[in-house]
Formats: C-alpha cells, structure tokens, sequence
C-alpha cells in the first residue's frame, strides 16, 4: 500500500473504533518518562482532531505535575511553531479547524506528543501529509534533542511504513496497550 491508502484505511479505523472510548491513561505518560528517566518538563502537545490519540486529559495533568505545556500553531508561511498554553487560556481555530494557543511567547519543546496516522516497528511515524512535525522535527534536531513520543491506538500499526529522506523517525510509540 502506498501512503495515501494507508492514510484512508487506518482513518476509516480511527473512526471506525472511535465509540470504544479507548484512551492513554496520564499515569501511563507519566509512568513512562519516569522509567526511561527523561526530566524534561517542557511538552509540546497537541489538540485532538480526527480521532487522533484525545491529549487533554494528559496534557491537563502534566500541566497540574508543573511541565510547561505548548500547542503548535500553523504560520502564514505554513510553518509549524509551539507556542505556550495552560488550560486558563482561551484557543483560535486555525485555516484546518483545529484549535491553537492565541499566545505569542513561543517555546521549544524537549518532550514532543505527536499524532500519527499510522506508525511501524520501527518508529517510523505517518501523518497527514503536509510533513508539519517533519520540518519542524529536522530544523530542531541539530540544535537541541527533541524526545519525540507517538502517541496511537495498536490498531494503528502496520508491518512496514513506506518513508523517504524526509521523514523523521519518533523515539518511542505508546498506545492504550503498551510502549515501544
């Protein structure tokens, strides 16, 4: 299968499976950065949408442990950029309907949360497709170590993802099962 068709298949699972009500519990987050020791407390999250991973509950206890919680936000020049947010403070909805932070402080994550379409064994992640978490990935990986987590349902994990020179492996995937 090429991308685009696995993009539709696992969406149509999503979807699909979505009444189930499954979910990463926070404490399995936190149980996890705990165990692979990683003290960064600044994450960069995301907001739910399409029946991706629902973040806000981890984010909200994250942000009641004190991390530092930013959403990403789309610029005019289709950059993706983190900028912080509490849940105090109001969103926008961006040009694809998807909430972000009106806030202008913007931040660099340690501890990224990243959405998949559909991922494989060897942290090989797949997106929408305009590469947002890609680019931003690549421009900050040479200055800074970035602990790049996907967060999916197991049903979402195919035997082999078709990649190319762009596209940026995650450090660890946990779903409502387990971690790898």
């Amino acid at each position: 299968m090429n991308k685009s068709e696995i993009r539709n298949k696992i969406y149509q699972l999503r979807k699909k499976n979505h009444h189930k009500d499954l979910n990463i519990n926070s404490s399995k987050i936190l149980k996890f950065l705990e165990k692979k020791k990683i003290n960064s407390r600044i994450v960069g999250g995301y907001y739910p949408y399409n029946y991706e991973v629902n973040t806000l509950d981890i984010l909200k206890d994250l942000e009641k442990k004190n991390y530092l919680i930013s959403l990403p936000k789309i610029s005019k020049d289709n950059e993706m950029k983190f900028y912080k947010w509490s849940f105090k403070e109001p969103l926008s909805i961006n040009i694809h309907g998807i909430p972000e932070p009106i806030s202008k402080k913007k931040i660099n994550p340690e501890i990224l949360l990243v959405p998949l379409v559909a991922y494989d064994g060897k942290f090989n992640r797949l997106g929408y497709g305009g590469g947002y978490y890609d680019k931003y990935i690549s421009s900050k990986k040479h200055n800074k170590k970035i602990i790049k987590i996907g967060l999916g349902f197991s049903f979402q994990k195919i035997d082999k993802l078709p990649t190319n020179q762009y596209d940026e492996k995650l450090d660890y995937i946990i779903t409502e099962k387990n971690f790898i």
